[in-house]
């Protein structure tokens, strides 16, 4: 009996309680994660919008050069190589935010640009430029190879260069410098007085585009809608390598020519899929969101990412369980020596209850239970039990009494009996007497 009561004293703070915490805080940490992970996918859309604005923006800038008037009397003149026209192309690729402009015609003649560039040196059979050629504006990001960057302007083709940090992968050394370009290119369609077609061709690098990134993360993390400790971090990828970003390295370097995770590459770059998960980024555990950039062809050649640093989210959720984990023990720690003295109220006077119990079997019917501290149900049991032992007695001391008398009468009776019995006895023995003599007095006479 005593455990029992203590098992139900105990079970519900020490078994029950600790359980329903446990699992009240593993579904606080799933609904916190989701919470997480839902913002990192809001914080890449919106970085995933900004980079569809710029893409819509630059090809309207480029379709509002080439519908200018200036422009036009520019292309009507035909002196695209020197003169005005370079001139003209230089100023508005400065204005605009360009990193190189030209015009092409349908037959890859490069008829005028703010650099030197020939037909054999521009590429020009880009889906982005074909699409301008056949009369329809259009704009993407596409890689451009070292060669193709240094036809345009060698300046560029130097600034595109990244230093790799050294990295293993797949058991071969990996290149130590990246030479291609991430390029933002866009193609406006014209047509020439000749009634040829031709393509406005510009574009805006995007290695080491540090004020494109910061752009993106200004947007997403400024002011108030920052949270309180949280880092943010954008970057744009070449393949698998940082090419823009503003995740620091040491020293408050950028770490631009890291590479991301295996995992994530593969999830991203190999089949595709967009990651919304943990992902160690260069130093640190990051909650992260990538997606993969599609060039022109319809390739997957980049990653646009957005994150913050998981470190106070971990924090946060550790503090919450050792919290927790605090208050119950604190709280069994207050509750277990009541809940003890409790079970004691209880038990103690039923203890004292069987013990009464076990002497009125051994015949000890003037046992008691006595007086109980607790006014309770308990209590009110233990007085009852008194009250039927105090009953039991009576009746058993009158059941005694009427058994002496009975056993006095039954006693007198016998003796009564017994006195009868001999009166009868003589009296039968007189009679034979008499019987006999008055026969023999018959006989006689």
């Amino acid at each position: 009996m005593r455990y029992r009561l203590l098992a139900i004293a105990l079970v519900p703070m020490l078994v029950v309680l600790p359980i329903l915490l446990s699992v009240a805080i593993y579904r606080w940490n799933e609904r916190f994660d989701a919470v997480t992970i839902a913002k990192v996918n809001d914080d890449l859309t919106i970085a995933r919008q900004y980079l569809s604005r710029i893409l819509e923006n630059t090809e309207t800038k480029l379709v509002a050069v080439g519908e200018s008037e200036r422009f036009r009397q520019l292309l009507r003149s035909g002196d695209g190589a020197r003169g005005p026209f370079p001139v003209y192309l230089e100023a508005t690729a400065q204005h605009g935010g360009f990193d190189f402009l030209y015009v092409v015609a349908d037959d890859g003649t490069i008829l005028a640009s703010e650099k030197t560039a020939t037909p054999a040196t521009v590429r020009w059979d880009w889906p982005v430029v074909v699409s301008a050629l056949a009369g329809r504006s259009k704009t993407a990001i596409d890689v451009f190879a070292s060669s193709e960057l240094a036809a345009l302007s060698p300046q560029m083709a130097e600034r595109a260069r990244v230093e790799l940090v050294p990295y293993i992968r797949d058991g071969g050394p990996a290149s130590l410098v990246e030479t291609r370009g991430l390029v933002l290119q866009s193609a406006a369609a014209l047509l020439l007085p000749d009634g040829r077609r031709a393509a406005l061709v510009g574009g805006v690098l995007l290695n080491r585009n540090l004020g494109f990134v910061d752009a993106i993360n200004d947007l997403i993390y400024h002011g108030s809608t920052k949270p309180e400790g949280i880092q943010g971090t954008t970057t744009l990828f070449l393949d698998d390598i940082r090419v823009s970003t503003n995740v620091r390295l040491f020293e408050d370097r950028r770490a631009i020519g890291t590479r991301v995770s295996e995992d994530v590459r593969r999830a991203v770059l190999d089949r595709g899929k967009t990651w919304l998960d943990s992902a160690f980024v260069v130093n640190d555990w990051y909650v992260s969101a990538y997606e993969p950039i599609v060039d022109s062809f319809g390739r997957r050649v980049g990653m646009l990412y957005a994150g913050f640093v998981e470190a106070p989210f971990a924090k946060a959720k550790h503090e919450t369980w050792l919290t927790a984990g605090i208050a119950l023990l604190v709280a069994i720690l207050a509750t277990v020596p009541l809940f003890l003295v409790w079970a004691r109220t209880i038990f103690k006077p039923l203890e004292r209850m069987k013990e009464t119990i076990a002497r009125v079997e051994e015949g000890d019917l003037a046992a008691r239970t006595g007086a109980v501290e607790t006014r309770d149900e308990i209590g009110l049991v233990a007085t009852e039990l008194d009250k039927l032992l105090n009953a039991i007695q009576a009746r058993d001391a009158e059941l005694r009494l009427w058994n002496d008398q009975l056993s006095q009468r039954a006693e007198q009776r016998t003796l009564e009996l017994h006195d009868a019995s001999a009166r009868l006895e003589t009296t039968t023995r007189q009679l034979v007497m008499s019987e006999k003599l008055a026969a023999i007095g018959e006989i006689t006479a």
